[in-house]
């Protein structure tokens, strides 16, 4: 979950950067970054991650990992999203991204208008939340980019063990042809069925798997949503039987691995 490893040290003046990707979606995990760039050394082209096309954020995100004085990524899964609600899983994602840092830094930016709760974790700096802040700042601008990159990597490894869904094209997000796998097969193990628009597709599967049962005394339904393994990877709470949890745990570990 961290992107450097090592003893934690602490630079007076130095600011670390946070920021999400992936609170819309239906499927997956929030993932967020938090970054320290140096002073010294400007990344030029660091922005909000929105702002920029894929290719260059993959290139950004190679510069941001070189050149930055330390760097960390992390996420909330599936599971503690439906748990905790998607504001909640994204703070404790930032929370683990910055206790990530093997530099404390002594002033934090966050995008957004509240910050997460960081009593108890021995953070001796001081927190400031910063709306647009991936476009006001670009230490936020640059833990945006690198927290989109790993969850888009992510999600594209996650296509490969659930191909049926497309996540690869529009990575979770509610476009009009993940809303039409969704009505037409339901949800898979990594949708977020706290989400109304899972839920409600995952209930009209479930309830035509009943009538094709009751047409048919011998078929046996899988499991599905609701009956899933115990947690095997924290950005894959569940499997299905079909597709062993390993597959998941494979798929998020070559992305992670692709990011360093």
């Amino acid at each position: 979950m961290t992107g450097q490893l090592g003893l934690k040290l602490m630079r007076d003046g130095l600011c670390a950067g946070v920021d999400e990707a992936g609170r819309g979606p239906l499927a997956g995990p929030v993932v967020a970054a938090a970054v320290i760039l140096d002073p010294k050394r400007r990344i030029r082209g660091v922005r909000d991650s929105k702002q920029v096309d894929p290719e260059e954020r993959e290139a950004l995100a190679v510069k941001i990992r070189q050149h930055a004085l330390a760097w960390s990524v992390a996420w909330a899964d599936v599971e503690e999203i439906d748990t905790h609600n998607i504001l909640e899983a994204t703070h404790l994602a930032m929370r683990r991204a910055l206790m990530g840092l093997r530099i404390g830094p002594a002033h934090v930016q966050i995008d957004g208008n509240r910050c997460p709760a960081f009593s108890g974790l021995g953070l001796d700096c001081t927190f400031e939340p910063i709306i647009d802040g991936d476009a006001l700042r670009v230490c936020i601008g640059a833990a945006s980019i690198l927290a989109k990159v790993t969850r888009d990597r992510m999600m594209t490894q996650l296509d490969q063990v659930y191909p049926q869904y497309g996540f690869a094209v529009h990575k979770g997000y509610g476009t009009p042809a993940h809303y039409d796998v969704l009505d037409a097969i339901g949800p898979s193990p990594i949708h977020r069925r706290s989400f109304e628009p899972v839920r409600l597709a995952e209930e009209a599967h479930l309830k035509r798997q009943m009538r094709k049962r009751r047409r048919s005394p011998s078929l046996t339904l899988p499991r599905g949503a609701g009956e899933g393994a115990a947690p095997a990877h924290p950005c894959a709470p569940l499997h299905s039987d079909s597709r062993p949890a390993e597959s998941v745990e494979a798929a998020v570990m070559t992305a992670l691995a692709d990011a360093r």
